[in-house]
């Protein structure tokens, strides 16, 4: 029998899928449920390509790790072969702990609980149920084996993780301008004292990898759509939680699994204590959120049925940028034109912040105090990227820029 299967796909072509420990990960239902993810949320209401999952994206980063992996025992690094599969293992599994519509509702369905703590704990559950076979891809995920490199392959400015995501973004999205060439920086790896370093000839495709990513966030991360949909999607879940607790004689529809972190708000020792919100975590996906969105449109509550059915239809709120907090006849026009809506929607004006609402977002492209991007010269030295590039604007993508918005209905 083959040891591998082969999977097709869009962005890279043909995956190969080794039947061990990886073909068993991606058999598990904690990875199958990636496939009820989109990778992008609720960008496919600006982009309609965008409806790709984390089951594609967790698979692009393996496959970019293979290559990785292959391009350094090229160039003379020993990895064995448990290390090898450990960081497959690592990649594969870096973002098994995603929420419904990830990072939309992150904040909202849990508390205080990062995704990645999550993973972590997901990944802790199959260790020990596949006793111990990921104990070494475990310290690679949280930075705990002496070989740093192999985290930084998972985890850093310049892993396989972002490298997969803005190709595969681009390829859904259409966004020809985020392109970047993986293929080349993944060849232009290599490894000095511990750490993932690029050779100097790769310089140019790494200028262009940190613009591709700023533009990225914000012509699709963080376009002003998106933030509009992820809005709504907030609101609409802190109304019917209000809803499910006002009404507990009448319960609120859910699937058993969107029921339960309605009535729950949770934190990671919620999970290492509770395995039913572990088992509900597990089921609960996009497919729960938008079947209960769709049967909340006929809800008697007319703040929750209105943002609903305005979801599903599209009447999205608008959205005001600013480079500071927008104050002043603006903002008071608005909410005044605002008040009106609701009172021609029925609507007591004490639900205005279920309509109106006001954030900030934020963004750098690369941040060197965090984890370099190191240069490797051809004299031998090692320096950052922002000093090594002769692009004098380079140094500026390492700024946070903030944009604050204000959103709201559309009169």
């Amino acid at each position: 029998m083959s040891a591998h299967k082969i999977i097709n796909d869009p962005v890279h072509g043909f995956i190969s899928i080794p039947k061990d420990l990886i073909g068993t990960l991606i058999e598990h239902p904690y990875f199958q449920r990636l496939r009820r993810i989109k990778q992008l949320g609720l960008t496919e209401f600006v982009y309609p390509g965008a409806l790709h999952t984390r089951f594609h994206h967790a698979l692009g980063a393996m496959y970019l790790m293979q290559t990785a992996l292959h391009t350094l025992r090229e160039k003379g690094h020993d990895i064995s072969a448990a290390e090898h599969k450990a960081a497959l293992a690592a990649i594969l599994l870096h973002d098994i702990g995603h929420t419904a519509f990830s990072h939309a509702l992150e904040n909202t369905l849990l508390t205080q609980t990062h995704h990645e703590e999550l993973s972590l704990f997901l990944m802790q559950k199959l260790n020990e149920e596949l006793k111990g076979r990921l104990s070494l891809a475990i310290d690679i995920f949280t930075d705990k084996y002496e070989r740093h490199f192999f985290h930084q392959l998972v985890s850093s400015q310049l892993d396989m993780d972002r490298m997969d995501y803005l190709k595969r973004d681009c390829f859904f999205t259409g966004v020809s301008e985020g392109t970047i060439g993986s293929d080349r920086i993944i060849k232009m790896l290599d490894v000095h004292q511990d750490k993932i370093v690029v050779e100097a000839k790769g310089i140019y495709s790494i200028e262009h990898f940190l613009n591709a990513r700023r533009l990225m966030y914000w012509q699709v991360y963080l376009h002003k759509t998106t933030v509009s949909t992820e809005q709504m999607l907030i609101q609409i879940f802190r109304r019917a939680r209000v809803v499910g607790l006002e009404n507990p004689e009448k319960p609120l529809f859910a699937t058993p699994a969107l029921a339960f972190f309605l009535k729950n708000t949770l934190t990671l020792q919620d999970f290492m204590q509770t395995p039913e919100a572990l088992q509900h975590f597990i089921n609960l996906d996009d497919y729960d959120v938008w079947g209960s969105i769709k049967a909340w449109t006929q809800n008697p509550d007319r703040v929750l049925s209105l943002l609903c059915k305005m979801l599903l239809e599209r009447q999205l709120f608008k959205v005001k940028w600013g480079q500071e907090p927008i104050y002043g006849d603006f903002l008071e026009s608005t909410r005044e034109k605002t008040l009106l809506f609701l009172k021609k929607h029925k609507i007591d004006e004490q639900f205005l912040d279920y309509f109106f609402t006001q954030g900030s977002v934020s963004n750098a492209a690369y941040l060197p105090h965090k984890d370099s991007i190191w240069i490797l010269k051809k004299d031998g030295r090692v320096v950052d990227i922002t000093e090594a590039s002769d692009l004098p604007h380079l140094k500026a993508l390492s700024l946070v820029v903030r944009k604050h918005y204000l959103s709201y209905v559309r009169f």
